[in-house]
């Protein structure tokens, strides 16, 4: 497993524009959730791959922002944004496997759409109970493989390839809700549902928030 992130010259600035250019669509289709597993969130967060600022609008002003993005065609948009919504921003172009935090040393952890790129998911969920304190907790909204011999599996499946190639390796087939089952968790609120949007591939999510044990 690579411990850096190899950047394509082609695949990096589509997604950055794409995600930019998509921000209202994909927001207004998770916004409920988001508020929900977002809500009271400390004045210090860890996010995971945070793209071009997708979840600025659910922090406060003056939040301080740990902005665990490693494809550099982000950052440029991802800081401007950070600076009009008032948000203190420290970049770290690290991957998840490995992030450069202290143990025990972040309250809160976020991402979104983030676990299904990674190479190893099971190893970033681990980072995510390391780096947090006792009673911190990782808030996340991942979206998942679909029941087994349903229409939208078959979709999932049919183009894995193509959909992995151009979002950055993401994976329309994993159980990522098992992942963080088996992480560790002291306390564990998952929410499983169905999208209605036109991102087939995507529909099927989980939302919820771990707690570290104390």
């Amino acid at each position: 497993m690579s411990e850096t992130y190899l950047a394509n010259r082609v695949r990096g600035p589509f997604n950055a524009t794409a995600f930019w250019l998509l921000d209202g669509v994909l927001d207004r289709t998770m916004r409920a959730r988001k508020r929900r597993i977002f809500d009271g969130l400390p004045a210090e967060v860890v996010e995971l791959g945070p793209g071009v600022g997708a979840n600025l609008r659910y922090l406060s002003v003056n939040t301080k922002l740990i902005a665990v993005e490693p494809n550099p065609a982000m950052h440029a948009r991802l800081s401007k944004r950070a600076h009009q919504a008032g948000i203190q921003l420290d970049l770290r172009g690290v991957v998840g496997e490995k992030l450069d935090l202290p143990d025990a040393s972040a309250d809160a952890v976020i991402s979104s759409l983030v676990l299904c790129t990674v190479q190893d998911p099971e190893r970033v969920v681990a980072e995510v109970l390391r780096v947090l304190r006792p009673g911190g907790r990782y808030a996340f909204l991942e979206h998942v493989i679909a029941p087994e011999g349903s229409r939208l599996r078959q979709i999932q499946h049919l183009v894995r390839r193509p959909w992995a190639w151009s979002f950055e390796g993401c994976s329309c087939e994993r159980d990522l809700a098992a992942v963080i089952e088996r992480a560790g968790f002291g306390e564990l609120q998952i929410e499983r549902y169905r999208l209605r949007s036109p991102f087939l591939p995507i529909n099927t999510q989980i939302a919820g928030v771990a707690v570290k044990a104390t």
